[in-house]
């Protein structure tokens, strides 16, 4: 899994960054170009949720195939778009399907312990980033080959399909361990609220059952489930984690939207320098991503305190970052960001995870996903208001929204932490 996480960005990152001057060389206006940007984040928004929730009924190795295939198809048909009309048809199973690296962080929540997880689960991320940093190398040298960009598009395609065979040699035996771990763990109902899982209708013995032969069942079966495990999520008492993580994903996201523009202006630094300093920043996630293991055992596995101190840090990173008065202070901000952001987002999910049950893992990692998209999309909106006023708006405007997630965690303090543990209150 940690391999097809690698591949997996490997590839996507070889051809994203050459898809805007692929396009104009289509002959799409900036207009165009930017209607098909936003359209595939909107696909990504609504069907993240969707697909999690179906990889929760069908099964993990289904719906993972099916994503892998499909975005491999929308990759193929990327590699021979000769018209704007074509490439964006190309986006459209990507749009939909690619969410592949949820449905295999649902997959490594099923088979590890809760007390693992963000171990797992950082070490899965620093993969993903690691192929992440290497893709636009080799994306960049490729193009500058005779139809380098098509040539780019096949190999990306050929990685997912190499993929796919991956995952079907995987040992599906174990694929249930999640249900047998959660069977056991009803055991520990102090741990866990039974009107929470009554909200978000978590039986493991139904997911076994559809898991098992729901890929023969009729679709509408499936879509009723769907919909039914979505409205579960909806009426939940999830909402504050939800909210937390759509106010950290903005004021993270604020703090990259203008950073080479502004480093330009408040510090006549070159774009060239700003790409160093973020790609230095990358490398070092990878580098949080491997330290997550001794940083949770220091805190004896207290997801919400380590998220609670993360978030905390991060907010007084941008800070330093919106008032600094050298780029020495950037540089130092931008080092010391990359592990609390790693350690941040890898420590919400398993917070979702924790509270809402494995049972519904790829639910409430496609919810989550839907609630980051969400972000994608306000985030330049506030960011082009913000930079009317200052280069340093985007942001001073994200610590307002760390302060405020900050807050929510503080309020909702009781819920979260009872006797060192992370666990949902006793109704």
């Amino acid at each position: 899994l940690f391999l097809h996480s690698f591949q997996d960005l490997f590839g996507v990152s070889m051809v994203v960054p050459l898809m805007n001057l692929h396009i104009k060389s289509l002959g799409a206006s900036p207009t165009v170009a930017g209607i098909i940007g936003s359209l595939y984040g909107i696909m990504q928004l609504f069907s993240s949720t969707f697909v999690g929730c179906w990889s929760d009924i069908v099964g993990r190795r289904y719906s993972l195939l099916a994503c892998i295939l499909l975005s491999a198809l929308g990759y193929f048909l990327l590699g021979i778009s000769t018209t704007v009309f074509l490439f964006a048809i190309s986006r459209v199973p990507v749009g939909i399907f690619k969410h592949t690296l949820s449905i295999s962080k649902a997959l490594l929540s099923d088979l590890v312990s809760e007390r693992d997880r963000p171990l797992v689960m950082g070490r899965f991320n620093a993969a993903s980033s690691v192929g992440f940093i290497l893709g636009p190398v080799v994306g960049g040298y490729l193009t500058e080959l005779e139809d380098g960009f098509y040539q780019t598009s096949f190999i990306c395609a050929s990685i997912f399909l190499l993929n796919a065979g991956l995952v079907w040699m995987l040992p599906w035996s174990e694929e249930n361990t999640g249900n047998r771990k959660c069977e056991r763990g009803k055991k520990r109902t102090d741990s866990f609220s039974a009107k929470a899982n009554c909200d978000l209708h978590l039986k493991s013995v139904t997911n076994g059952a559809m898991a098992s032969d729901s890929p023969f069942q009729s679709p509408w079966v499936q879509i009723a489930t769907v919909l039914k495990r979505i409205k579960g999520i909806a009426c939940s008492d999830l909402w504050d984690i939800f909210l937390v993580r759509l106010l950290m994903s903005v004021a993270i996201l604020l703090y990259y939207s203008n950073f080479s523009l502004a480093l330009e202006e408040r510090f006549g630094v070159k774009p060239l320098f700003s790409g160093y300093l973020m790609s230095y920043s990358s490398t070092l996630g990878v580098l949080a991503g491997c330290l997550l293991g001794p940083i949770t055992r220091l805190y004896q596995h207290n997801t919400y305190r380590l998220l609670l101190h993360s978030s905390t840090f991060t907010c007084t990173l941008i800070l330093l970052y919106a008032s600094a008065l050298s780029i020495w202070m950037v540089v130092l901000s931008s080092t010391f960001l990359a592990f609390s952001t790693t350690i941040g987002r890898t420590c919400i999910i398993d917070l979702e995870l924790t509270i809402g049950g494995n049972e519904a893992s790829g639910t409430l990692l496609g919810v989550g996903q839907s609630v980051t998209s969400v972000g994608r999309i306000i985030a330049p909106l506030l960011s082009g208001i913000a930079q009317e006023f200052s280069p340093c708006g985007p942001p001073s405007v994200g610590v307002g929204l760390a302060l405020v997630a900050i807050l929510i965690m503080n309020i909702n303090k009781r819920k979260y932490c009872s006797n060192g543990n992370v666990k949902l209150k006793n109704q």
